[in-house]
């Protein structure tokens, strides 16, 4: 185990951003362009190439502000989750890759989006670009964790909390920063032997995975568009460290009903039946994941091979 699961958990949901003609939020003041559902629509369906171009598109016409430059970031973390992850202990998941050059642009864009989002809070402080700064900051953390990089996963995942507690001071009503919250608490917490030593060394604030789940389940429940992604979280540490199979597979389940195009979130269902024994609805779910239109010719590898070892570990049980 590794406080790279804390980068990786802080799973990025671009949300937010006020414009001439906008739909209110849930649960929040805050409000996001009618454009901002479609690109999380295309993220989650696994439309990545779309949904990078619509992204640009937002940055090209925003160019100020932080939205486009982290839905594109978002775009590309489910590209590298995919050609990242692994099939190990009965489940895929992204758990560690090197560097690659290709990186760059990745953290480019969180650079881009945490520039932006403090120039605005220093000209007149708000909830939303409070958020997009915490967002900013777990964007470059996750990557960082993925690639091993301890020191700086924690040291963006710290000050990440900062300012989405900040956010949360600012608009208390704000479900969607509970995601980060949540998922900050819920690692650092787990983690607690490595999460103890790089407080020593750097002064990580601690964590509880009760308020963790807690902060998660209202994020799933309440957040205005982090809700998906609260909920595929949720699923995946309950499977991961708390072996709650049933209860993640409930929180799972409307998400891969909603995107079925989706191949991980197949996976994550598929893993999920599978440790519950129901043999035959893991392989539908694995079929579904290889059946899936994956675009970039790396990552549709990547889930063939995934599908291979899933069915194999059936046969293995």
């Amino acid at each position: 185990m590794n406080l790279s699961w804390l980068a990786r958990g802080t799973g990025l949901i671009c949300l937010l951003f006020q414009a001439p003609f906008v739909i209110p939020a849930r649960a929040s003041n805050l409000t996001v362009p009618p454009e901002t559902p479609a690109i999380l629509d295309k993220i989650y369906s696994f439309d990545l190439e779309g949904a990078v171009d619509a992204a640009r598109r937002m940055e090209q016409e925003r160019p100020n502000h932080p939205l486009g430059y982290l839905l594109e970031a978002e775009a590309l973390w489910w590209r590298i989750w995919c050609t990242s992850a692994d099939f190990k202990y009965g489940m895929s998941d992204a758990r560690r890759r090197p560097k690659l050059a290709a990186d760059q642009h990745y953290f480019e864009l969180s650079a881009k989006a945490l520039s932006l989002a403090e120039v605005q809070i220093k000209q007149n402080d708000s909830a939303e670009m409070q958020f997009y700064a915490g967002m900013a900051e777990a964007s470059a953390a996750r990557l960082y964790g993925l690639r091993g990089e301890n020191r700086n996963t924690a040291r963006s995942g710290v000050r990440g909390r900062e300012h989405l507690l900040r956010a949360k001071t600012l608009d208390p009503d704000l479900a969607d920063a509970d995601l980060g919250l949540g998922l900050y608490n819920y690692y650092v917490d787990t983690l607690s032997s490595l999460a103890r030593i790089l407080r020593f060394f750097i002064g990580i604030p601690g964590g509880s995975k009760q308020e963790g789940v807690r902060l998660l389940e209202q994020a799933a429940a309440q957040g205005a568009l982090t809700s998906n992604i609260a909920r595929f979280y949720l699923a995946l540490n309950l499977h991961r460290y708390d072996q709650q199979y049933e209860k993640a597979l409930g929180v799972l389940s409307p998400l891969v009903e909603k995107y079925p195009t989706n191949p991980l979130f197949q996976f994550a269902r598929g893993d999920l039946y599978a440790k519950l024994g129901r043999k035959q609805q893991a392989l539908a779910c694995y079929r579904a994941a290889d059946a899936a239109a994956v675009q970039n010719l790396e990552c549709q590898s990547h889930v063939h091979e995934l599908v291979r070892a899933s069915i194999a570990s059936l046969g293995a049980q």
